[in-house]
């Protein structure tokens, strides 16, 4: 490095140096550092918990410097309501994955959005049950071949596709939805941005958010990784549109830095 280089980029000291375990092309890698980076940024490492999943996130809190707990499948809104309950000056949140949270765990992420729980969540969608050998997931699009349907998901027999966020955006207690994407680095951008705000929500007292990802699953869905970018691009998008689904009236007219500033002025 030169006497004139500058270090602009570095890890986020609430993200581990170990190894992760992810397949090549795999979404939740960079999904991590944006987490980690937000819970830098809102200055919450020391008071965080991360809930994880059953499904190929099972294992989030090895790469997190902060506290993470174990949920049975589908349960972590169940149990970090739990943890939120007894302990509200901690900051809690879940990550999950589609199958878990979209299948097994439809009640808990229902009830716990309609309660307006004080927690955040970081839903990766990749439209297929990843861990357990690329399933058929309820957000499988229509037509998509996976291991349970060879041929394609068939609507007349499985039904449509599931848009969570949607669904969650019609209850009263949620106060911040969006969706996003990793498929390029301006959708990255979005998503590091949308992660700081579900976050500086909880922090704020606001109530339920949930940040739903759009991830590549280059092993399951058959394609390489570039592929992958692409396919979710062309196919996940038009069916799941990105954006901010439901905000709570007058954060959208917030900067996220006057948000970040904010909170962290007004965390215990």
């Amino acid at each position: 490095m030169t006497a004139t280089a500058q270090l602009v980029l570095g890890r986020p000291r609430s993200l581990s140096t170990k190894q992760m375990h992810y397949c090549p092309g795999c979404g939740h890698g960079i999904v991590h550092r944006l987490v980690a980076q937000a819970i830098d940024d809102l200055g919450l490492q020391e008071r965080s918990v991360v809930v994880a999943p059953v499904g190929c996130a099972v294992f989030v809190y090895n790469y997190m410097e902060f506290d993470g707990v174990e949920a049975a499948h589908g349960r972590a809104p169940a149990v970090a309501t739990g943890i939120k309950r007894v302990r509200p000056d901690l900051f809690v949140f879940t990550y999950q994955g589609d199958g878990d949270l979209g299948a097994i765990g439809t009640a808990e992420i229902v009830h716990a959005a309609a309660r307006g729980e004080n927690i955040s969540v970081v839903f990766v969608n990749n439209a297929v049950y990843g861990m357990t050998g690329g399933q058929m997931a309820p957000t499988t699009l229509a037509g998509q071949r996976t291991t349970s349907t060879p041929t394609g998901r068939e609507t007349t027999r499985a039904g449509n596709p599931i848009r969570v966020s949607e669904m969650l955006a019609t209850l009263e207690g949620p106060a911040y939805i969006a969706r996003t994407s990793v498929h390029n680095p301006a959708a990255v951008r979005r998503t590091a941005a949308a992660i700081r705000r579900a976050f500086a929500c909880q922090v704020a007292g606001l109530g339920f958010s949930m940040v739903e990802v759009l991830s590549p699953c280059p092993t399951n869905w058959g394609v390489s990784p570039k592929d992958a970018l692409r396919w979710l691009e062309d196919r996940m998008i038009p069916y799941y549109p990105l954006g901010d689904i439901k905000v709570t009236p007058g954060l959208e007219t917030l900067e996220q830095p006057a948000i970040a500033q904010k909170v962290i002025q007004r965390g215990p």
